[in-house]
């Protein structure tokens, strides 16, 4: 903690010292509102960038698999409520995320341990899970959830993916 805030301060400080020998300056000229207001509001933007840049650091094991498991909560909730799936529905499209997105995870993993630095191989490797999942539900939707769940945005993502292999 102690660190961060000297980071910061030996960012923010240098920054405010120039601003307010720039306010000073400017105090010599009277119809220049604008500058004042945007002078003075340049500290907190550069302190709350900052803060942000340093809040974006990678996720930890725990936090990544807890959203991803918040992730596969809210997609079994929005297509049983799209869907109108059953019961048993549910637990295969809870299944199939949790299976698939987990290996997605994994390989992608793999990867970057690999130092492998050609996005489109993670963008290959994304499309096949995705792909995998849209065949998963293929298997248990009926032909009218198939349908919906289709025209709900799949149909356009495998058209990306269609698009992005045949660039390959």
């Amino acid at each position: 903690m102690m660190a961060e805030t000297a980071r910061a301060l030996s960012i923010f400080l240098p920054f405010s010292i120039y601003c307010v020998i720039l306010h000073v300056r400017l105090q010599e000229y009277k119809d220049m509102k604008i500058y004042k207001i945007i002078i003075a509001l340049l500290p907190c933007l550069m302190f709350s960038i900052n803060a942000k840049a340093q809040n974006q650091q990678p996720q930890s094991p725990e936090q990544q698999e807890k959203q991803m498991l918040e992730y596969i909560d809210k997609e079994v909730k929005r297509l049983s409520d799209l869907l109108e799936l059953e019961y048993w529905q549910e637990f295969y499209v809870d299944s199939t995320l949790n299976h698939d997105l987990h290996a997605r995870m994994e390989e992608l993993q793999n990867m970057q341990k690999a130092k492998v630095e050609n996005s489109d191989l993670y963008q290959a490797i994304s499309d096949k899970w995705m792909q995998q999942i849209d065949n998963s539900y293929k298997r248990f939707f009926t032909e009218e959830q198939w349908a919906k769940y289709w025209k709900s945005g799949a149909k356009r993502a495998q058209k990306e993916r269609d698009k992005r292999a045949s660039k390959r």
